[in-house]
């Protein structure tokens, strides 16, 4: 089995569609990209893709990446032909306007189109400096009637999706979208590499969850079922270290290397597992940050923690710049100090855990 280029994979996960609730075109992706080394695959009721590689051991680790990314849904066509939409997961809507998007029609057709707005010409003085409310936005596909738009295929119900191509802006920076969390698909097939050849101490479930940036919804069902001693939830977390934010402020700084979660919105991770994180990195000398306690966002492994009677779960991330936006940035060298240490937490959790 040849290992799958980095940078090839991050592009190939970073440019499919999977917008969340409509997960299918990238969950197809990473299945033919794990098949080679896994156990057991399969697809559960809500569409998370859980992917084994069986142990020698009863223990059960249970290693977590979201598929899907934030994106819009049609919900009204006029009778001019534009869409107007409704936002899925989390927004920040001033910077809607003029993006580029692309719209999934129901027989898997792609649309391509911009959002649109009033020009500022146009618009009184006093409205120039208000945020723009997004019921007051609509995406142009270049049609005049609500007719036209129904012959490309679309209507209401669709999704939508924002962002730029992937791209290497020079050498080890990355720029595409939904680094959010393809990166932490790619981490887990990066893993599955290094593992390839190995029995593991433990049984190993790799979750690719659905429905995160909507509720946590598929990690809640999949910890349910995969029923694990441990979990580790693996992210692109906001990376702050931008001009005029201040130091309390920067969850995460690129650079820095992996990011291990004290705590965020949805969980305060326990310190039996931060404790344990940071003796693997420190013992495998991989480069680590601890991301500073951050109540602006959550993860997967507050629904895993609350799982049946409890799991311990934890919280390893890339720091990633301008996450929840059309176009993000990364350095490949903190993707590559989280593969090393989620490989080492799933090769060493049975021992670490085990009383």
């Amino acid at each position: 089995m040849m290992a799958v280029d980095t940078v090839r994979l991050l592009q190939t996960l970073s440019d499919a569609f999977g917008v969340t609730g409509f997960e299918d075109e990238v969950r197809e992706t990473l299945r033919a990209l794990v098949e080679p080394y896994a156990d057991e695959i399969r697809t559960d009721v809500l569409g998370n893709l859980l992917v084994t590689r069986r142990g020698g051991s009863g223990f059960t680790v249970m290693l977590d990446a979201h598929l899907d990314e934030i994106g819009l849904i049609v919900n009204h066509i006029d009778e001019k032909g534009f869409l107007h939409f409704a936002t899925l997961g989390g927004w920040d809507t001033r910077i809607l306007p003029a993006e580029a998007v692309t719209v999934r029609t129901r027989e898997g057709g792609k649309v391509r189109g911009v959002i649109g707005s009033l020009p500022p010409h146009i618009l009184k003085s006093e409205e120039r400096d208000k945020p723009i409310p997004v019921d007051s936005l609509f995406i142009d596909v270049g049609v005049s009637s609500a007719e036209q738009a129904a012959g490309l295929g679309i209507r209401v119900g669709d999704p939508v999706v924002l962002g730029h191509p992937f791209e290497v802006v020079r050498e080890g920076w990355l720029l595409g979208k939904a680094f959010d969390d393809r990166a932490g698909c790619a981490v887990l097939v990066k893993v599955l590499e290094e593992l390839a050849g190995t029995t593991p101490e433990a049984t190993l479930v790799m979750n690719f969850a659905v429905s995160e940036e909507t509720g946590l919804r598929g990690a809640r069902t999949a910890a349910f079922q995969i029923d694990p001693q441990v979990a580790l939830a693996v992210e692109a977390t906001v990376a702050a270290d931008l001009p005029g934010v201040a130091p309390p402020r920067q969850p995460t700084g690129v650079g820095k290397g992996a990011a291990i979660t004290i705590a965020d919105a949805s969980s305060i991770v326990s310190q039996r597992m931060v404790r344990a994180l940071e003796t693997l990195a420190q013992r495998h000398e991989i480069r680590h940050q601890l991301k500073v306690p951050f109540f602006g966002g959550g993860t997967d492994a507050g629904a895993i923690q609350t799982s049946r009677a409890g799991v311990l779960a934890g919280v390893v991330s890339i720091p990633v710049r301008y996450i929840h936006s059309p176009v993000s940035l990364m350095w490949l060298d903190d993707f590559e100090q989280v593969v090393r240490l989620v490989t080492a937490f799933a090769r060493e959790a049975k021992t670490l855990f085990t009383p």
